[in-house]
């Protein structure tokens, strides 16, 4: 393994739920912010590889393929079920107003993210870990926030507290978030209904769920598919790696 001591560019952009979770995490004799593979990683321990992503999974999927081909991998996410919004004048330090969100996130928000590499789940070095999370995130007035935030953008997140890990190593443990009451064979509408979220939400759960191997088609219903548990299998980081978009 490449880890020489260790560099500071990886810290350039950290924001703070980031660099809370990253010592949160820490043990005693873990190193931080290491080179590997040519890639910068959040914490080595021992053999394994800790990685801290609180977004956008779409961005790292070549990098864990790449670190899967030669060392265990830990990809660890939070999901906020508790936010507090506070909102930041112009200046970004006077606070104008604190408030509870009304969104509260779920275990089943990890699909959102993980719809960009499922196929990733199979690999036998692969664990993730998510984290339910309470955060405080600052907004300031600048103008520059999306639509659906009037113009507000979002300043910070500051980690609250950890209130529970969930850890997932392989298929058939999120083969095990599937209601025991779905028929067989069930849809993606199925288990938009029995986990009480919209279709759509459904439908990534399946897209997940299939090409990772938990579940497969075995058929149609109309337009919509139909699916079966199935058996556990592997493959190489490296299958579904070549054709990203």
């Amino acid at each position: 393994m490449n880890t020489a001591p260790a560099p500071t560019i990886g810290t350039y952009r950290e924001k703070s739920l980031h660099a809370a979770l990253k010592d949160w995490y820490a043990a005693p004799d873990d190193r931080t912010e290491q080179p590997v593979d040519g890639y910068v990683v959040d914490l080595v321990r021992g053999e394994e590889l800790i990685e801290i992503q609180t977004r956008n999974f779409s961005a790292i999927k070549r990098k864990l393929a790449t670190l899967l081909q030669n060392h265990p991998v830990r990809l660890v996410h939070p999901i906020p079920t508790l936010k507090w919004i506070v909102r930041l004048d112009r200046d970004g330090s006077t606070v104008l107003s604190r408030r509870r969100s009304p969104k509260r996130g779920r275990l089943l928000d990890i699909f959102d993210e993980l719809v960009s590499i499922p196929h990733l789940i199979a690999y036998p070095r692969f664990a993730l870990e998510v984290l339910l999370v309470e955060v405080e995130e600052s907004r300031q007035q600048d103008g520059r926030g999306s639509w659906r935030r009037r113009g507000w953008s979002i300043h910070d997140q500051i980690l609250v507290g950890v209130e529970s890990q969930h850890r997932f190593h392989g298929p058939a443990d999120f083969a095990a978030l599937l209601p025991t009451t779905l028929p067989d064979p069930f849809t993606s509408s199925n288990i938009a209904a029995r986990f009480g979220v919209r279709r759509s939400q459904g439908q990534k759960i399946a897209y997940c769920l299939r090409h990772m191997g938990a579940i497969e088609v075995v058929g149609k219903q109309g337009n919509a598919y139909q699916y079966a548990r199935t058996g556990v299998r592997s493959h190489s980081p490296q299958d579904s790696c070549g054709s990203e978009s």
